[in-house]
């Protein structure tokens, strides 16, 4: 699916009848994320760089959507996560109905928010991009539009009207494909339950240096009689890779200094490192526990924060010494992302 997205990409950039390209889930989701399943056996049966390879493709994909040529419409109707969250993200406009639902769960999987998550949950307002990563809490699409993940909503029932409108559209000109849209948005309304509501607790808490510290700080407020969404990221946290929370703390730190091709070379590296296994096997015991076994009892090799060292963090973001793996490349479209469309 990826080289083929890639493929037609390629050939919609070339061709001046295009004028825009609208993405969407063939189904009731967009896209509930990359097949781990299927990546984990291929790597069991032949070699780690396999799935290098594979999450190398991926990110291509990633960065083509966001530096398009043409005008690039997500139409997210549905469940939209982890692998789907980088391909909807990074689209110029990204339109949401009340039966979106986006959430990036990596680290219950012993992975962590990647596909440029470093870059665009640290662009939220706030500390929201630190509580959505590290809880992995699902948002709905009003809280979507809220927190700027998404730039339109609209009525599910309303999306095949407004589709038909955009491929009627003949010009390149974004704000052109803007009033269309915006003849079709609703005012979403957000839920008196949702954490966007608590910005201030979410801010207080999130800020923190450290996991340890966001955490304590949430149980703190739990004394108080806590909301619901409290007591929900506190069990997630508690439940996840603690290795995968404290590197995906320090990706998004540094993600708010960087530009999307930083951050997705970053994270090609974070990645590589958790399939190679160079300082833990967590993402396998949690495909293990989750996907496979489902027994939802994942042993992390390093089971408590606060024995996860920050030597243990850093290797994630060193280059990975292995002669069957190089940097990932996307220097203003050259390099890597060329070189791989030229084969298509």
């Amino acid at each position: 699916m990826v080289c083929q997205m890639l493929k037609k990409l390629n050939e919609y950039e070339k061709d001046s009848r295009v004028k825009l390209v609208i993405l969407k889930g063939n189904g009731k989701a967009f896209s509930a994320g990359g097949d781990c399943v299927a990546l984990v056996k291929y790597i069991t049966a032949g070699h780690w760089s396999f799935g290098a390879s594979f999450y190398r493709k991926q990110l291509i994909l990633d960065y083509i959507i966001a530096t398009h040529d043409k005008t690039l419409v997500s139409l997210i109707d549905g469940v939209v996560m982890g692998g789907g969250a980088g391909l909807s993200m990074n689209a110029n406009f990204r339109v949401v109905t009340e039966k979106a639902v986006f959430a990036m769960p990596e680290s219950s999987l012993g992975l962590f928010p990647d596909v440029g998550a470093s870059y665009f949950l640290s662009r939220l307002p706030g500390f929201f991009g630190e509580y959505l990563g590290l809880t992995g809490a699902r948002l709905g699409g009003a809280e979507m539009v809220a927190c700027g993940l998404a730039t339109h909503f609209i009525l599910s029932k309303d999306l095949p009207s407004l589709e038909k409108e955009l491929d009627g559209i003949n010009s390149r000109d974004p704000t052109v494909v803007f009033k269309v849209i915006n003849n079709f948005i609703e005012e979403p309304s957000i839920k008196s339950t949702s954490a966007f509501r608590s910005m201030d607790i979410i801010n207080k808490c999130f800020s923190r240096k450290t996991v340890e510290e966001i955490l304590s700080a949430l149980e703190n407020e739990a004394k108080n009689g806590a909301d619901s969404w409290i007591v929900a990221a506190i069990k997630s946290m508690k439940a996840a890779s603690p290795t995968s929370l404290k590197i995906f703390l320090r990706s998004i730190r540094k993600g708010r200094g960087q530009g999307l091709d930083q951050c997705l070379i970053r994270e090609f590296r974070m990645a590589s490192h958790a399939l190679r296994k160079t300082v833990n096997n967590d993402f396998y015991e949690g495909c293990r526990a989750i996907l496979f076994d489902k027994d939802k009892q994942p042993k992390w090799e390093v089971p408590k924060l606060e024995l996860v060292t920050n030597e243990m963090v850093g290797q994630f973001f060193t280059k990975v010494d292995d002669d069957d793996w190089e940097d990932l490349r996307l220097d203003a479209r050259s390099d890597d992302a060329n070189l791989f469309l030229s084969r298509l």
